[in-house]
């Protein structure tokens, strides 16, 4: 399955956030940035074996034993992935270059609309069951 068929086949997460927000200007829903925390939090922390920390530069972060699967700042996400998989969601619109290092696998996510933090916990879905598979 590739990651556009992954994103079509799993809008469930959408269903998990929520309360209701402003409407943007595309029509979008905005959610607020405490509420997309709470919301992403409130899905991966559920996960079988999901330790939740304080990430060193602020912000929370989502580990699966010792693999960091990703960490919350604001109204981002920042989430690590192998380089192919990091250039194809960009590519698809998913997500852009990490704020701080894009060069790296790294990629940063915003979380401002209801779509926006579905797509997040996609990703850390995705990327929860890389680590699974790699035996953590």
């Amino acid at each position: 399955m590739t990651i556009s068929d992954q994103h079509q086949n799993d809008k469930s997460a959408q269903n998990t956030i929520l309360g209701t927000g402003a409407t943007g200007s595309m029509g979008r829903e905005v959610v607020a940035p405490l509420a997309a925390i709470e919301a992403v939090r409130t899905e991966v922390a559920t996960w079988e074996g999901i330790r939740t920390h304080e990430h060193r530069f602020g912000g929370m972060e989502f580990r699966l034993g010792r693999r960091e699967l990703g960490h919350l700042h604001g109204s981002i996400a920042d989430l690590p992935f192998p380089r192919r998989i990091r250039d194809e969601l960009i590519a698809a619109g998913r997500a852009r270059p990490h704020h701080v290092l894009p060069d790296s696998g790294w990629v940063t996510v915003p979380m401002g609309t209801v779509s926006e933090v579905a797509g997040v916990i996609e990703l850390f879905r995705q990327n929860y069951e890389r680590a699974a598979r790699a035996g953590r």
